[in-house]
C-alpha cells in the first residue's frame, strides 16, 4: 500500500462514516478518486480493494439500494459505515483487572503476537484508561514459541489461507510434503502442535513442529473455512501422551552431569544387542524420553561427547540434525550487508497498512489523553517522533472530501504537547483484530495455571470482560492455545519468592549446563520469570561480581544465608527479563540462520542483521562464553552456523565432525 492510499483510504473511512445516508458511487468517485482511475472498470476494481482493506482494519462497509418508481426510474446504491458497528465497546477494568491483562500481554512479547498485544492494549486505555497499576513480584511469565514456523503458522490461520512445509513422518520416519488447511495451534506435553485438515490425505491430522524439516509456505491463493466451534485446546486434550521408553546412550567419562542426573538404572529396558559395555572412558547409561526428535535435539548438542547405542529412531534423530550441520557448514556463504550499525531486533517491514492501523488507534488515544508530550505519544506506540509527526501530517489533511477547515481533522502539537480537538468520528477505538483477541485471551487462559491468579477472581472477570468486548473475533481466539505455565515444583520457587520479598540473601548449588560444573553460589534475588513452564531468576551473583539468570530446575541446593541483601542492585531493565545481557567486551559473533532459524537473532538479542534473499539472514550476536557455540550450531542442525570468527567456526565444524565420526561404523 503506497502513502497515496493510505491517505485516500483514510479520507474514504471518514467520509463514510460521517455520511448519515450514505454516499453513492459517482459521489465517491468525484470526491475520493478524482484522477486516480481512468475508467469506471479502474475505479470499480480500486473501491472493491479498498473496502477490502477497510474490513480488515475493523469496518464493515454497509450497501444501502433505494429502489426506483419504475422500470425506466433505476435503483440507487448507497455506501457508509455505521458509528457503532465497528466500535470496541467500553470496558472498564479495575486495577487487578489490568494487573492481570498487563501481564497477559507481555506473554508475547518477542512473539508474532506481540504488537497485536500492544495494540490490544492501546484501544483498551482510549476506551477505558489505564490505571496506573504494579506487576506483582515473581509473576512474570513468557511464551517462547516454536520459531519461525509458528510465526507463519499463526498468519496463515487467521487469514484462512492453507499452508505447505516438509514433514518427518513418525509412522515412516520419511520426510514427506504436507499441504494442510491451519485449524488451530497450541502447546501441549511440552511441545508446539498445529491441528488441522490434511489436504493429500482428507483427514484432521496433528503435526508437531518439532518435527518439521523446512519453513512453513503460506498458500495465499488457497482459501479454507475452518469447523464451527473449533476449540484446538479440546483437540489436543484427545491426544495421548508419548510412552516413556529408554535411550541408551555412551557418555564419556566424567561429562555430562544434566543427562546423569535423568539416567536411570542402566541395564533396564535394555535387549541383548545392547548388553555389552560401554568402550574405556565412556560410561553407558539408560535415560527416559517420550519424543525421539526433542531427545535427538539435545543429544545432537553434545558432539562427541555422547553416542546414542538404541533405538534405531533417536540415533537417526541425532544423526540428522549433526549431518544437516555439517551440510549447512560446507555451503557458500551468501553474500550479505548491513544496512546500519546500532540496535537491530528483527520486526517485520513497516509499512502502510501498519501506518493507517496506528493512526486509527492515534486518533482516540489523543481524544483521551489531552496534551501528553510528543515523546511520550511515540514512545507509546514503539515510533521515533519523527514517524510520529509523519502520522499527524497526514491526518491534519483528512477529512471529508472538498471540506471546510471545521471538516478536517484538527491537530496540533505547538510547545512539545499534542492537543485534538476535531477527531471527525475517529474518536472510538476500532473493534479487536483476530491477532488482538488471540493476543489477550490466550494470554489470560494461559495465565490460569498460576496459582497467585487462580485463585482470585481479577482473572475470570477480565476474561468475561474482554471476552465480551471482543464479540466474534474473541470466539475465533479459540484456535491458539498456551502452554501451561505454572511450575512443577514450586518448592524453591516459594523459597526464591519469599527472599525476594524480605531481602534476603541466598546460598545455592548450581548445575552449568554450558560449563558441565557445579559451583556454589551467594546470590542476591532480584525477581522471578518463566519461559513456557521454565522458570527462572535473576540475582546478583557474587562470585561472578554481576547479575546472572538461574533456572529453577538446575538448582541442586538453595538455603537462605540469614544474611540481608548487600549488592544495591536492582532488576536489569524492564520486562521481560533477558536471559542474558550482552556486554561490550564480549565476543561478537556472526551467525548465519536458515528462515527456519530466523528466530534466533531475536532470542539472543542480535546487535546487527542483514536479510538475505532465501528468507534467512546473517547476525552479529554478542556471546560471553562463546566455547559451547559449537553446541549450538550441532543442537539447531542446519539451522545456524557460524560465520566469523573463523576460529570459532573451525571448532563448530570440527565438533560436528567428530560426533559424525563416531557413526561412521
Amino acid at each position: 500500500m503506497s502513502a497515496q492510499r493510505t491517505e485516500r483510504l483514510l479520507n474514504l473511512l471518514i467520509a463514510l462514516l460521517n455520511s448519515r445516508y450514505g454516499l453513492r458511487r459517482s459521489e465517491l468517485r468525484e470526491k475520493i478518486y478524482a484522477g486516480g482511475a481512468a475508467s469506471d472498470a479502474a475505479f470499480g476494481r480500486m473501491f472493491e480493494r479498498d473496502k477490502n482493506d477497510l474490513r480488515d482494519f475493523g469496518f464493515d462497509v454497509e450497501t444501502v439500494t433505494d429502489l426506483g418508481w419504475s422500470s425506466d426510474d433505476p435503483g440507487t446504491t448507497r455506501y457508509r459505515i455505521g458509528k457503532e458497528s465497528n466500535r470496541l465497546p467500553d470496558v472498564e477494568l479495575t486495577p487487578d483487572e489490568w494487573a492481570v491483562l498487563l501481564l497477559a500481554s507481555q506473554l508475547w512479547e518477542q512473539a508474532a503476537l506481540g504488537t497485536a498485544a500492544g495494540n490490544a492494549l492501546r484501544k483498551l486505555q482510549a476506551a477505558g484508561g489505564l490505571a496506573d497499576v504494579e506487576l506483582p513480584a515473581g509473576v512474570q511469565p513468557r511464551i517462547k514459541p516454536a520459531g519461525q514456523a509458528f510465526e507463519d503458522l499463526v498468519a496463515a490461520m487467521h487469514a484462512q489461507h492453507a499452508v505447505r512445509f516438509l514433514y518427518l513422518a513418525g509412522s515412516t520416519g520419511r520426510e514427506e510434503e504436507r499441504v494442510v488447511e491451519p485449524w488451530g495451534l497450541g502447546s501441549r506435553f511440552g511441545q508446539w502442535y498445529l491441528v488441522g485438515f490434511d489436504r493429500g490425505r482428507g483427514a484432521k491430522r496433528f503435526y508437531r513442529l518439532s518435527r518439521f524439516t523446512s519453513a512453513v509456505t503460506i498458500l495465499e491463493r488457497e482459501a479454507f473455512t475452518p469447523p464451527a466451534g473449533f476449540n484446538v485446546r479440546a483437540e489436543l486434550n484427545s491426544l495421548p501422551e508419548l510412552p516413556v521408553r529408554a535411550a541408551v546412550v555412551d557418555v564419556r567419562s566424567g561429562k555430562l552431569l544434566g543427562l546423569r542426573k535423568r539416567a536411570a538404572d542402566p541395564t533396564a529396558d535394555r535387549d541383548a544387542s545392547q548388553d555389552k559395555e560401554a568402550d574405556a572412558g565412556w560410561d553407558r547409561l539408560s535415560v527416559p524420553y517420550r519424543d525421539a526428535e526433542v531427545l535427538g535435539e539435545e543429544l545432537a548438542s553434545y558432539g562427541p561427547n555422547v553416542r546414542v547405542v538404541g533405538p534405531p529412531e533417536l540415533s537417526a534423530a541425532v544423526q540428522r540434525r549433526l549431518a544437516n550441520a555439517a551440510a549447512f557448514i560446507d555451503t557458500p556463504v551468501p553474500p550479505y550487508s548491513f544496512a546500519h550499525a546500532g540496535s537491530a531486533k528483527r520486526t517485520r517491514k513497516r509499512t502502510s497498512e501498519d501506518q493507517l492501523k496506528r493512526m486509527l488507534q492515534l486518533v482516540p488515544f489523543l481524544v483521551r489523553n489531552q496534551g501528553l508530550p510528543i515523546e511520550e505519544v511515540a514512545d507509546r506506540f514503539g515510533v521515533t517522533r519523527q514517524e510520529l509527526e509523519s502520522d499527524l501530517l497526514i491526518l491534519i489533511c483528512s477529512g471529508l472530501p472538498q471540506g471546510y477547515p471545521d471538516e478536517l481533522l484538527d491537530i496540533q502539537w505547538e510547545e512539545g504537547h499534542v492537543f485534538i480537538s476535531q477527531s471527525m468520528e475517529l474518536n472510538r477505538p476500532v473493534r479487536f483484530t483476530v491477532d488482538e483477541a488471540c493476543a489477550l485471551l490466550t494470554g489470560l487462559e494461559t495465565l490460569n495455571g498460576l496459582p497467585e491468579l487462580a485463585e482470585g477472581s481479577a482473572l475470570e472477570s477480565v476474561t468475561l470482560k474482554l471476552m465480551a468486548a471482543a464479540g466474534e473475533e474473541g470466539l475465533r481466539a479459540a484456535a491458539l492455545s498456551g502452554p501451561e505455565v505454572g511450575p512443577g515444583n514450586s518448592a524453591n520457587l516459594e523459597v526464591i519468592r519469599d527472599a525476594i520479598e524480605s531481602g534476603s540473601q541466598l546460598h545455592l548449588v548450581y548445575l552449568s549446563a554450558q560449563k558441565d560444573t557445579l559451583s556454589e553460589r551467594d546470590v542476591d534475588p532480584l525477581r522471578l520469570y518463566s519461559m513456557d513452564n521454565t522458570w527462572y531468576f535473576e540475582a546478583y551473583c557474587h562470585s561472578a561480581a554481576g547479575l546472572r539468570n538461574f533456572r529453577l530446575d538446575r538448582i541442586e541446593d538453595l538455603t537462605p544465608t540469614g544474611k540481608p541483601v548487600s549488592s544495591g542492585m536492582k532488576p536489569d531493565g524492564g520486562f521481560p527479563a533477558k536471559l542474558f545481557t550482552p556486554n561490550d567486551d564480549d565476543t561478537l559473533v556472526t551467525v548465519q540462520l536458515t528462515a527456519r532459524g530466523a528466530g534466533l537473532a531475536d532470542d539472543y538479542y542480535a546487535e546487527r542483521t542483514a536479510p538475505l534473499p532465501d528468507g534467512g539472514l546473517v547476525a552479529e550476536i554478542r556471546f560471553g562464553n562463546t566455547a559451547w557455540l559449537p553446541m549450538f550450531v550441532a543442537q539447531h542442525g542446519g539451522t545456524a552456523r557460524i560465520l566469523e570468527p573463523e576460529a570459532l567456526a573451525r571448532a563448530s565444524r570440527d565438533w560436528i565432525g567428530a560426533a559424525l565420526a563416531q557413526y561412521k561404523d
